[in-house]
């Protein structure tokens, strides 16, 4: 028997601030949309792991970060245009309704500023420093964090990740997005994914379904004449975890819902995800039970993952 792991990229306007046009939409939908996945998944007892920007977890700032080794108009944005929207750039108050809901959703890592780890011009200096500040503010906050999600899942500097102390990063997904991962699950492909040890001793555990990957007019198309396309897809994946080992690792950001019928969506798969768990032997695990699962079978198996003290 398998389990169904839920990941958010939370991140307000921070997602959208090194864009030259960023989508209105959804940056204005960003406070609703985390608010409504907060009722949803309460009403649903689906617990998610939340991997927060660390910048919002700030009351206020200046803008000027002046000890941190960004490039040169990396706060730009937040300093100019955004300087009067701290509801953008500061989300102290949404980060505490994660912590107090009755549901017990991990807080997880999406580094400080929305850096692109991955990138060529991004320094170890630089990775380092975003985690560096992420942990101290947690460390404020009386917490630890143990999963990592990387912005737009640009995967880097693993090795910065294992010295800060994080045990577990959402890897990328090892199946197609958007209309052609909806064509292959209709052909039969697995969904599932197999979460393990790397070679620095953090736990890889890879996504499977982008929720928000079939957009557009073609979305209007099928649902039209069949249903929404995600939905059906998030459905294949629960079932296929329901019937085997593995797990299905589905992920969105708050943002996506900007409308009713994104809302429905999150509905839609929630409700079937909470009648399949109580129906069967599903579970539905955070990121961090993954990783501390899978550590503890390898350690078992003769494995040793290093674990590394977090370094502040």
């Amino acid at each position: 028997m398998g389990s169904v792991v839920v990941s958010l990229d939370a991140e307000l306007g921070w997602g959208f601030h090194d864009l030259a046009d960023p989508p209105t939409d959804r940056i204005e939908n960003a406070r609703r949309g985390w608010q409504t996945l907060l009722e949803l998944f309460e009403r649903f007892e689906v617990p998610a792991t939340w991997a927060v920007v660390g910048h919002l977890m700030l009351e206020t700032c200046n803008g000027e970060h002046a000890d941190h080794p960004a490039p040169d108009g990396w706060f730009e944005r937040e300093r100019t245009s955004w300087r009067d929207r701290e509801d953008l750039r500061f989300g102290p108050d949404l980060v505490r309704a994660v912590l107090a809901s009755d549901v017990e959703h991990e807080l997880g890592c999406h580094s400080f500023s929305h850096v692109l780890f991955g990138e060529a011009d991004t320094s170890s200096d630089l990775a380092r420093a975003e985690l560096r500040r992420c942990h101290e503010l947690a460390a404020e906050w009386g917490l630890e964090l143990e999963s990592f999600v990387y912005p737009r899942n640009d995967v880097g500097h693993r090795e910065a990740l294992s010295e800060a102390g994080i045990r577990a990063y959402r890897g990328s997904t090892p199946t197609p997005e958007g209309v052609r991962g909806v064509l292959g699950t209709l052909a039969g492909q697995s969904l599932l994914v197999e979460p393990h040890v790397d070679e620095y001793g953090l736990v890889n555990v890879p996504a499977s379904t982008f929720l928000f990957g079939f957009e557009g007019p073609i979305r209007t198309v099928a649902e039209s004449v069949w249903e929404d396309p995600m939905v059906a897809t998030a459905r294949r994946g629960i079932d296929q975890a329901t019937a085997n080992d593995g797990v299905y690792h589905l992920w969105l950001h708050p943002n996506n819902l900007v409308d009713d019928r994104d809302r429905e969506r999150m509905r839609a798969v929630l409700a079937y995800l909470a009648r399949r768990r109580d129906e069967t032997d599903l579970t539905v695990e955070t990121m961090g039970e993954v990783a501390r699962r899978v550590q503890n079978d390898s350690s078992v198996d003769g494995g040793s993952p290093v674990r590394r003290p977090v370094s502040r």
